[in-house]
């Protein structure tokens, strides 16, 4: 394939028809809607509305996010509020594993905020969160998807002692992007988590790109190669949304072809799992990736 710049394409006014999604439906879907409005459930799957959610819920997968819902980053492409967030919560961990139980989720994944205003970043809290969902629901299968904990080892320790089946940290993006997509983030030290995690004992490690943003093809691959150094065992790729018009615009749509030799291109290198196309998210098809 080449690896030619991809063609600058002002996006349409409206998307193309590959972005569009059916209205969730389904027996298990309806009963977990049902059970999120009744007792007031906190999912990404809602709040981020989520073009997957049907397609998760009824598989029994689902994405909870801790440590409030502010963040000290102030990311680009990110639809969460930035700002100073609230006191931490002790009594989430508890919170999250009971709404894991009424639910009856088969495989949860736990995603946070950026908490770079606590000394531990969170890391205790996200530790005391896995083990409270293994002592409610010792059946559920784990992915956490953590932040970079600005690369402090004891922080990455504390998920690493709590052995989630995956471990995941997203790129977002390829390197010449990061400062502006990410501001705050590393594309070294997002790499540097990755690798340390992969060494350290993580049983399986995951990572996700967005596209769309302006990067080359040969950027793209070079984040893939990059990703398959740091021993990372499954990846997404995904089209990137604009949250509203104060976040970076959509410089092109990639077409469903792209997105098909990208995942070739991921088989190839040797990655366990590469999910590839316009409405992937990182927790798509997140109960696959425990095989």
């Amino acid at each position: 394939m080449s690896t030619s710049t991809l063609e600058s394409v002002i996006p349409p006014k409206g998307k193309p028809k590959w972005l569009r999604v059916k209205l969730p439906t389904g027996k298990k879907y309806t009963q977990l809607r049902n059970l999120v409005d009744t007792y007031n459930l906190h999912t990404i799957c809602t709040s981020g509305s989520c073009p997957n959610m049907g397609e998760c819920w009824g598989e029994g997968t689902a994405t909870f996010m801790i440590l409030g819902n502010v963040c000290t980053r102030s990311c680009g492409f990110c639809g969460v509020k930035t700002g100073r967030p609230e006191e931490v919560d002790w009594a989430e961990p508890e919170k999250v594993a009971r709404s894991i139980k009424i639910m009856g989720i088969r495989h949860a994944v736990i995603t946070s905020v950026d908490r770079d205003d606590l000394k531990d970043m969170g890391s205790i809290l996200w530790g005391e969160t896995v083990k409270a969902i293994r002592r409610m629901n010792p059946e559920t299968t784990l992915e956490t998807l953590i932040p970079d904990f600005q690369g402090v080892e004891r922080h990455l320790d504390r998920i690493l002692e709590v052995a989630p089946e995956v471990i995941s940290h997203n790129m977002e993006t390829v390197r010449r992007l990061t400062r502006e997509v990410r501001i705050q983030a590393k594309y070294d030290r997002s790499l540097g988590v990755l690798r340390y995690l992969k060494d350290h004992g993580a049983r399986r490690t995951k990572s996700g790109i967005m596209l769309g943003l302006g990067e080359e093809v040969a950027e793209v691959i070079q984040t893939l190669e990059d990703l398959k150094g740091a021993g990372v065992d499954v990846v997404t790729i995904g089209q990137y949304l604009q949250p509203s018009k104060k976040h970076l615009p959509v410089k092109t749509f990639i077409t469903p072809d792209q997105f098909g030799k990208y995942r070739e291109i991921g088989l190839a290198m040797g990655f366990r799992h590469v999910e590839s196309g316009a409405l992937v998210r990182s927790s798509y098809k997140a109960h696959k990736h425990i095989d």
